[in-house]
């Protein structure tokens, strides 16, 4: 197979494959599926058209639908998010989290869930993030780009509390003013704090306006997400985790 940037190398490889059944006998190399996926992730590229060196693509998106139903790529983010955090000197579960979100446009077969975001003249989807003070995602939710900051906020906090238990306080920005904050603390008992100065406010040595626009910004980076490409919603969270 061709040695692509995109696949694993052996130390990462030793690490996803603890989550995966890889003793089992099978036609097809685990570890060519996962470099498989990466690439499609990477390039943007359609199923279909996945290099000929790969597994037959739809073996390819079998392993991958199976698995993102089954929560396995979230496992593995989670545990990758709980590592990280350790070799950086910090909790392995965050106690604080920061929220932004980010309109992308769709295409004409991309998702259903598509709205148009009239102050930033965006007609797709939004991407609703909360990342850990490091700029790793901990919940991903994938909205209408009409629903406002405000409203969608509550369904990626709800997705957030589902996995990371310790969180007690979000910073957003002014775009989550109003009821939220006392809906938010009443239901998860966290603390959302406005920070108007967002960009002048430290949190270690990154600003929180760079962390989440960080994550966002590197999106395009990988061709998947410059513009909204998957019809399935829950898909589109497997592959930004």
């Amino acid at each position: 197979m061709t040695n692509y940037p995109t696949n694993v190398s052996d130390s990462q490889w030793q690490i996803i494959s603890k989550f995966l059944d890889v003793e089992r006998s099978r036609k097809y190399d685990l570890r060519d599926i996962v470099n498989a996926i990466l690439y499609l992730v990477k390039t943007g590229c359609q199923w279909r058209m996945l290099p000929q060196d790969f597994p037959g693509w739809k073996i390819v998106y079998y392993y991958f639908s199976t698995r993102k139903k089954s929560s396995l790529i979230e496992v593995i983010h989670e545990s990758l998010v709980e590592q990280t955090r350790k070799v950086n000197e910090k909790n392995e579960e965050p106690a604080v989290g920061i929220i932004d979100a980010q309109s992308v446009k769709n295409t004409l077969v991309s998702s259903e869930d598509k709205g148009f975001a009239a102050g930033k003249k965006v007609k797709g989807i939004k991407r609703h993030i909360i990342v850990d003070t490091l700029g790793l995602i901990l919940a991903v939710v994938i909205q209408s780009a009409s629903v406002q900051d405000r409203d969608g906020a509550i369904s990626v906090i709800d997705k957030l509390t589902e996995n990371w238990k310790k969180i007690i306080k979000i910073f957003a920005d002014s775009g989550y003013r109003g009821e939220l904050l006392a809906t938010v603390k009443n239901r998860f008992k966290i603390e959302l704090e406005i920070r108007a100065d967002a960009l002048k406010f430290i949190i270690g040595f990154l600003t929180f306006a760079a962390i989440v626009l960080k994550k966002c910004s590197q999106q395009p980076h990988f061709c998947i997400f410059s513009i909204f490409y998957l019809y399935l919603p829950d898909s589109n969270n497997a592959c930004q985790a």
